[in-house]
């Protein structure tokens, strides 16, 4: 069996890593993984690291779930995969038909995609199309700031992260964005409505849709607000006849402490766009949800310019959606919502004591989610690669955005996993000060 250190000097001769500046890993080290189980991943020297961020929240009902691992195995030997044009599978249509069965009322039509940045760009397109072919030009669209919605260049274009974004600004579609409440306060919630008002009334007749990450901005910190933000902003886009576009590739099920975040909200989106924890962390699949409404502006005799013209090679893969039915099938079978709940109560009560951290200046919650923020660290000194380093160090990865912490383990970690998991970040944070 070949070592760490063997397989990490291979990895950096061919491959070039998302996300990471590769000069780092001059000092760095690569963590190469053998197997996984539950909450845990295992290296070639026999160490194991508590997967805390849930493999950048993909992962729900831990690594190698036995459930999902044969509903793939079994679909591998019956049906690899076959276009999804002009073509169907049973997996497909099974799989279509729970999700709309589980998602908000009104959302009537699937469409497969293979990651939730496709996601975000079919639900784009199909927004600005659908104007165009009622007659209207919209080519704005609206988003909230400090948001993130993926890395293609429409996804891209609709987010506030400038680290992701600033250098492809000139790449980038038309979009502007209206403030995202500063918490979750009443006071918070009327001034971001009053701004999104304001912009409406001006240029509501340019937006062709609106898109928020419902409850929790995912890669802008884990920021969070309030649902009242969203039940009175859908409201001012109905009035406007400006879609909504809610991303749940990372609140959706379960995360927030219902299936979906929407569902805190009492409202139905236009589009809800899928991903992430859909197959629970096995395979690359996306979904976009949407009204009849929205599907029959492209439903007529053949015209190029009014069909949506749009693809993935591996759309609607059958072992994908088998891994994603296997995955409805243990919500469904285990109660899964109503546990997070409970589990959401332990973490909330273990992270109460990082609030006396004189480095710690937030520590906020929503269902399986859990942050910390730091103060007093300027970027420059990548407080949170520390906090990394110590948690590798004492079996938890951790994996900070910025100077905030966060927690977003698997659905089966227990108490005591729970414990370890606060405790390693509690440790690296008190000993920065």
């Amino acid at each position: 069996m070949p070592s760490n250190v063997e397989l990490m000097e291979t990895d950096l001769r061919y491959i070039w890593h998302p996300c990471t500046q590769m000069k780092d890993h001059e000092t760095l080290p690569l963590v190469p993984i053998r197997s996984g189980k539950g909450v845990w991943l295992y290296d070639f020297d026999g160490n194991r690291y508590l997967d805390a961020i849930s493999s950048w929240w993909v992962n729900l009902f831990g690594h190698a779930n036995e459930t999902i691992a044969t509903a793939i195995e079994h679909q591998a030997r019956t049906l690899e995969h076959v276009l999804l044009a002009g073509f169907t599978h049973e997996k497909a249509i099974e799989l279509a038909r729970r999700l709309v069965k589980i998602s908000p009322e009104g959302l009537e039509k699937v469409f497969f995609a293979d990651n939730g940045s496709s996601a975000i760009e079919v639900a784009l397109k199909m927004s600005y199309h659908y104007h165009r072919n009622r007659g209207e030009e919209r080519p704005l669209f609206l988003s909230l700031t400090n948001s993130y919605h993926g890395e293609t260049l429409g996804a891209l274009s609709v987010g506030d992260v400038e680290l992701y974004k600033k250098t492809y600004e000139p790449l980038l579609i038309r979009n502007i964005q209206t403030p995202v409440p500063r918490d979750r306060s009443p006071e918070a919630t009327r001034e971001a409505l009053e701004a999104l008002e304001a912009i409406l009334s001006t240029r509501g007749k340019e937006i062709a849709a609106m898109i928020v990450e419902p409850l929790v901005q995912g890669a802008g910190g884990m920021h969070m607000y309030a649902p009242e933000y969203l039940r009175q902003a859908t409201a001012m886009l109905q009035r406007h006849g400006i879609h909504l576009i809610a991303d749940e590739i990372m609140t959706g099920f379960g995360r927030t402490g219902t299936m979906f975040a929407c569902e805190q909200a009492g409202i139905s989106p236009d589009f809800m766009a899928l991903s992430k924890g859909i197959t629970g962390g096995f395979l690359p699949l996306a979904a976009v949800l949407c009204t009849d409404k929205i599907y029959g502006a492209f439903y007529c005799d053949y015209a190029e310019h009014k069909a949506f013209l749009h693809s993935h090679s591996y759309t609607g893969n059958p072992i994908a959606c088998a891994a994603a039915l296997a995955t409805l099938e243990i919500f469904e079978q285990d109660d899964v919502i109503e546990r997070n709940r409970q589990k959401a109560r332990i973490l909330g009560e273990r992270i109460e004591r990082f609030r006396d951290l004189p480095n710690v200046s937030d520590v906020r919650q929503q269902g399986m989610i859990a942050a910390v923020e730091l103060t007093g660290y300027a970027p420059e000194e990548r407080i949170g690669l520390e906090v990394y380093r110590y948690g590798l160090e004492h079996e938890v990865l951790l994996r900070p955005l910025g100077n905030v912490i966060y927690f977003l383990p698997p659905y089966v970690i227990e108490e005591e996993e729970i414990a370890l998991m606060t405790d390693v970040a509690y440790e690296g944070i008190a000993r920065l000060c």
